[in-house]
């Protein structure tokens, strides 16, 4: 049943808040491997310490991922094995690939189903994922999976879309948006903050493209990366005054 006020009237309201309490299922929507660690892993790591059964979604297949030395086949399922020990580290219970071509990601009603499908699946309290509206938004499969992901969202509550996908509507109770130009939930990952650099460190594939780390013996590398992630996570706290933190765009669902 769809409410009185859309969310375009509902979201300015919203008061900036810290820490909700770790709810009981959480699920990330993203586009790549290595997405949901980039962007989600602190706040998942801490939710699933406290008992929260976590989901990542990938979209994609992660394929493009590379400058040279590789195929595309390969370096898929190189990929899908790191993202699956990356979500281990974080305490992640479960990963659905959907195995999209990277770099060809689109928002077609075949991949809102395919979403609906999942979250009526899992049924999480809270869904996050890509914010679309970002300006000037560069890669477009983060574009397209952040509109099918919010897409999905509002046609998974409702029971007459897709009836006969065999499962019941499911409305979560929130829906994040990282990389907001208008973050108002920031989550403290202080103390979560090594898990999510080791996560993002067994993405082994991005470490030269993505990460800055030549090789096993590039210590300086490797440091410079943790010194990267740490700064990002310190902007994103510095507005709600925590050290260190993940921050999100909260819509009304």
């Amino acid at each position: 049943m769809n409410r009185a006020l859309g969310p375009e009237q509902l979201d300015d309201d919203m008061e900036p808040g810290l820490d909700i309490a770790a709810p009981k299922s959480a699920m990330a929507i993203c586009a790549h491997p290595d997405d949901p660690d980039f962007f989600v892993s602190g706040t998942f790591a801490k939710w699933a310490a406290s008992g929260t059964v976590c989901t990542y979604v990938v979209c994609t297949d992660g394929s493009k991922g590379a400058w040279e030395g590789d195929t595309a086949t390969n370096l898929a399922d190189v990929r899908r094995a790191e993202q699956r020990d990356a979500a281990d580290i974080a305490g992640v219970e479960s990963v659905v690939f959907l195995d999209r071509e990277d770099g060809f990601l689109r928002n077609t009603l075949d991949l809102r189903r395919e979403l609906v499908t999942v979250i009526r699946a899992h049924r999480p309290e809270i869904v996050v994922t890509h914010d679309p509206w970002r300006r000037w938004r560069l890669h477009p499969d983060h574009r397209e999976c952040g509109f099918a992901a919010c897409d999905a969202v509002v046609s998974a509550r409702e029971s007459l879309a897709w009836p006969d996908a065999g499962m019941r509507a499911h409305r979560p109770d929130r829906l994040w948006l990282f990389e907001s130009e208008a973050p108002n939930r920031f989550e403290d990952i202080a103390s979560t903050l090594e898990l999510k650099i080791s996560a993002l460190l067994a993405h082994r594939s991005q470490w030269k493209t993505t990460l800055g780390i030549a090789a096993d013996g590039d210590t300086a590398g490797r440091e410079s990366f943790a010194g990267r992630i740490t700064e990002w996570g310190r902007r994103q706290g510095r507005t709600a005054g925590l050290a260190v933190a993940e921050a999100f765009r909260e819509m009304s669902v």
